[in-house]
């Protein structure tokens, strides 16, 4: 039995470095779907909210394909707040998250949104602010695929 966290109530899952899951081919879950469109609507807030109680409750390596989408969900979060730093270490973070993933798990083309987020990386780490000529890198929409790539 896993143990739970007094607070909040949620698994006490051990860290772990992210690995693909036997679970890829598996149809999204409620949950994720609705993350997902948070995401694509702009809300990262309620994206973050969403995903963390799927990520913080999932015990299968699963798990970090939300928390990767949760953290780049949060990195245009802090850059729309204007917050270069932040946005730069959650995307890289999210970036990492997501990798084992690629190019698709659960019908979440991981891929696409890990291309997106390292262009808004590199646009970051190059100090290129949007209000120097826009915002060169404009959040990606997650987009679904069916298991035949379409």
């Amino acid at each position: 039995m896993i143990p739970r966290s007094p607070r909040t109530g949620l698994p006490l899952i051990p860290k772990s470095p992210p690995e693909r899951s036997a679970r890829c081919g598996d149809p999204p879950p409620a949950a994720l779907l609705a993350g997902i469109a948070q995401f694509n609507a702009g809300d990262f807030w309620h994206c973050h909210e969403t995903l963390e109680t799927l990520w913080r409750g999932e015990p299968d390596p699963i798990r970090a394909l939300y928390q990767g989408i949760l953290l780049v969900g949060v990195g245009y979060y802090h850059r729309q707040r204007g917050n270069p730093r932040g946005a730069l270490a959650k995307l890289r973070q999210g970036v990492v998250c997501l990798q084992p993933f690629r190019p698709v798990c659960m019908g979440v083309a991981v891929a696409d949104l890990t291309d997106t987020a390292m262009a808004a990386i590199g646009a970051l780490a190059n100090g290129t602010p949007p209000a120097a000529g826009g915002d060169l890198t404009p959040p990606p929409k997650i987009r679904l695929v069916t298991t035949d790539g379409a």
